[in-house]
């Protein structure tokens, strides 16, 4: 097994509560080396993180493992059927949008300065 690929899967493995479900292929061309990540959908929140932020710092030191290889890495992780982008977009009729925020007229009028 090849570094970048060992190191990608026991640090995915150790986030994950599902690490039987962690797939990841690895492919090379002109362009470097793609490691594309599957993991079960309970898992990408951990994956990805906050903000991305999780996903962020893996890309950062696939590319440092890289760097070793005198390869450029990069991660592409796969959304998983029944995730969040592939849920159908909410019905806006079913109930009406709540309102950010008051109008300055009303702002004002709330606070009673007459």
């Amino acid at each position: 097994m090849i570094d970048d690929l060992k190191f990608l899967e026991f640090l995915v493995k150790a986030l994950v509560e599902n690490p039987d479900d962690v797939k990841i292929t690895r492919t090379v061309d002109e362009m470097g080396v793609l490691m594309t990540l599957d993991v079960h959908p309970d898992d990408m929140g951990k994956v990805i993180g906050r903000a991305g932020n999780t996903a962020k710092a893996i890309r950062i030191l696939l590319r440092v493992v890289g760097m070793k290889n005198n390869a450029r890495v990069n991660l592409k992780i796969n959304e998983p059927a029944g995730g969040m982008r592939s849920m159908p977009a909410r019905d806006e009729s079913a109930s009406p949008a709540p309102r950010a925020s008051k109008s300055l007229d009303e702002a004002f009028a709330d606070l009673n300065l007459e």
